[in-house]
């Protein structure tokens, strides 16, 4: 294996950047305009390929979140496959996600049919097919929903998010958008909670606007930005580590001599191989119709993120999707490895998918965008109202929103924030609501400017807020960031409880309004004003603007009664009590048949992940990392042999001490190698998902970490040419 990572650190040496001139010749806005969403069926092609009276009775079924009419599906069907076979496409598949961590599912059919009589084929694709299909289920989690034997499944058409064409060399193949629910109706999928919730949000602001006398808007929708963080390694390395092809994080590895305490990476030049990966996945995301926009070198070497421009949350969490495995397949084209894992490498910063969340109407308005001061802006203000007590009542439900395996090494370290769910308002806004609530509070300031002390630098408008990365849900001027999300996972979950808790808040607000109206004969604004103060006052604990890696926080969460889920299992015990329950229920987001359920996959995912873990960490160290240790060891005692015979024993002092060193740590790892196989038979035998994951995530884990520990330190003794598995200080530099 040692002579693999020479191998590849020879190849990297002659490794040149593939580049497309397609992409990089010519006007490049009149290129990107031609080529934005060619492959999407958007509103542009709807309005090209369907009569005129199809298309203004979907586009309006979408836009206000109805039904499509069923009798226009043969239509929307038979003008989409003539619109996907004019770009080449023979098949289609009904895209979905099943409930497990950022997958997404599809089975190909071919459009080919030959009817009876006829030897030639045709192509053909009708409203049913369109509607609705049938994959099997059987192999999907489902959390007892139903047994293995009871294997159908459906999945329906998502009509708000539109349908694509995926292309190869070989062909092209239409993807229709889909959610997936189990034969007896229970959701089997991330996307039909989603859609629920997105509709329960949407009736909750409607009635709160009815009630404030607002009776144009006729849709609210959340909108989303995905800040999708990622390491791009080469694949060579990737490899030749069996635990990243495992685990897809590295189970064993010294710290290099510099890793990122230089802050050299963050927002530096992004290396050629790296850049002209980044503008082919942006290329194939623009002609998909997902607004890709910023690309950057995050703060660990080897770290990147690219985010886009906001879309409706339901179709920005497919796009999120459908960029995560566009970037692998791009990034394995030019030699390299896409990771997702929130904790690839330890001793940099892992990575998240920052969550940038909203409430928009079909009028274009942004119900969280204070406007030119946020103490005039009343609307606002009960909107945002509503989000703090959400996530001051619901804190629980966030957490859970971003349990996953990967997340125990991530969450709480100082490169995320911690598990304690806060919202961060800044000094401004805290301000506001401190006035509201009668608390010590200072006036709103005006816009200010920033002088720069420079003469050629005119002044700058300050921000309302400061950015708190420190903070799991930061208000950041017409938006709240939930940084806490995983990179690994989809969006799905975590947009669906805000999506749910704030709905929740804002039927809270609605009913206590309307009762101080009719209790008290008040009107709309002053009741408004009294609810408010009272809700703000009662909730306004959540709020935090400090610094949420101190230990000073801790300690004053708990002070103020916040939860602290500090590890996965217990974030995913606390979906299904009887308060989550009751809200998931009574809002038909989740049935409770469906919560306990999820519950019980998400502990199933957990156990499956960290047990793939224990049993690569043993097998690496035991036949990877152990033999060229003892080898290595060998060497040095032939070594002392060899010298004290030829030159006396006062020779070899030191290279006694050397081996007594080496032998010692030897044995450490063979100590911590036995203790981990035998814990983790112990997690075998218990036999419940609940039980089995606190055991993995108490017992396991930390015994995964001793034999870390002492691999790691020999790494640091053993000579370099022994070492069999590629370093830290190849991995995340050598590109």
């Amino acid at each position: 294996m040692a002579s693999v990572r020479r191998e590849i650190v020879s190849r990297l040496t002659s490794i040149q950047p593939i580049e497309d001139a397609h992409i990089t010749s010519g006007d490049a806005l009149k290129h990107v305009q031609d080529e934005y969403g060619i492959y999407s069926f958007n509103d542009k092609a709807m309005k090209e390929k369907l009569p005129s009276h199809v298309y203004s009775a979907l586009k309006k079924d979408i836009q206000l979140g109805k039904p499509v009419d069923p009798s226009i599906a043969d239509v929307v069907a038979g003008a989409l496959k003539q619109w996907a076979v004019g770009h080449g496409a023979t098949h289609f598949t009904h895209w979905f996600q099943p409930y497990t961590i950022a997958n997404t599912a599809e089975k190909h059919d071919s459009f080919l049919s030959i009817f009876p009589g006829q030897e030639v084929p045709i192509f053909d694709f009708n409203g049913s097919e369109l509607i609705r299909g049938e994959p099997d289920a059987s192999s999907f989690p489902s959390g007892g929903l139903r047994a293995t034997y009871q294997a159908r499944g459906y999945t329906f058409w998502d009509p708000t998010s539109p349908a694509f064409v995926r292309k190869t060399a070989s062909g092209a193949t239409l993807y229709i958008p889909t959610a997936f629910c189990s034969w007896s109706g229970e959701a089997l999928d991330e996307k039909t909670p989603l859609l629920r919730s997105t509709e329960k949000l949407n009736e909750a602001c409607l009635k709160l606007l009815r009630l404030s006398g607002d009776n144009d808007t006729q849709n609210v929708y959340s909108t989303l930005g995905v800040e999708q963080e990622f390491f791009l390694i080469d694949r060579a390395f990737y490899l030749a580590r069996p635990d990243l092809v495992a685990a897809g994080r590295t189970l064993f590895g010294a710290a290099p001599a510099k890793g990122q305490e230089l802050e050299d990476q963050y927002f530096a030049n992004i290396p050629r191989r790296v850049l002209t990966t980044i503008q082919e996945m942006e290329h194939k995301l623009w002609q998909l119709g997902m607004p890709a926009k910023t690309r950057h070198n995050e703060v660990a070497p080897a770290q990147y993120e690219m985010a886009p421009i906001f879309e409706r949350a339901t179709i920005a969490t497919d796009h999120n999707l459908l960029q995560m495995t566009l970037l692998g397949e791009v990034a394995q084209k030019h030699g390299l490895q896409l990771l997702l894992h929130e904790k690839p490498f330890q001793g940099v910063n892992g990575s998240g998918k920052h969550n940038n969340w909203s409430i928009s109407t079909n009028r274009g308005e942004n119900l969280l965008n204070p406007g030119k001061t946020p103490l005039d802006n009343a609307r606002f203000l009960m909107f945002l109202t509503a989000v703090i007590r959400a996530v001051d009542v619901h804190a629980d439900l966030l957490r859970v929103s971003v349990a996953n395996p990967g997340q125990e090494y991530r969450l709480g370290a100082n490169e995320a924030p911690p598990a304690i769910m806060s919202v961060y308002l800044g000094d401004e806004l805290d301000n506001v609501v401190k006035e509201l609530i009668g608390a010590e509070g200072k006036t709103a300031r005006k816009e200010s400017k920033m002088l720069l002390g420079v003469t050629v630098m005119p002044p700058l408008t300050r921000d309302r807020t400061d950015r708190n990365r420190t903070s799991p849900f930061a208000f950041t001027g017409n938006k709240f960031e939930f940084r806490a999300v995983g990179s690994s996972q989809s969006s799905g979950m975590p947009n669906t409880i805000m999506n749910t808790i704030v709905a929740d808040s804002v039927l809270y607000l609605h009913n206590e309004i309307k009762r101080v109206m009719d209790e008290k004969g008040f009107g709309f604004q002053i009741a408004r004003q009294s609810v408010i103060h009272e809700t703000l006052a009662k909730h306004y604990r959540v709020v935090f603007n400090g610094d949420g890696y101190s230990q000073e926080w801790r300690d004053e969460a708990v002070r103020r009664g916040l939860p602290n889920l500090r590890s996965s299992p217990e974030a995913i015990e606390a979906l299904a009590n009887e308060k989550n329950t009751k809200l998931l229920e009574s809002l038909n987001v989740l049935s409770a048949t469906e919560t306990q359920a999820r519950q019980h996959i998400m502990f199933e995912y957990y156990c499956k992940a960290i047990n793939i873990e224990a049993n690569s960490t043993h097998n690496i160290a035991k036949t990877v990392i152990l033999p060229a240790v003892i080898k290595y060891q060998k060497s040095v005692a032939d070594s002392v042999i060899a010298t004290s015979t030829a030159i006396g024993e006062s020779a070899v002092s030191g290279q006694k001490a050397l081996l007594k060193d080496i032998s010692s740590q030897i044995e450490a790892l063979i100590a911590a190698i036995d203790a981990l196989k035998a814990v983790h038979k112990q997690a075998h035998d218990l036999h419940d998902a609940k039980a089995e994951a606190f055991f993995y995530n108490t017992k396991v884990i930390p015994a995964m970490k001793a034999v870390r520990t002492a691999a790691d330190s020999l790494e640091n003794v053993v000579d370099d040419d022994l070492w069999p598995l590629p370093k830290y200080s190849e991995i995340l530099f050598l590109r």
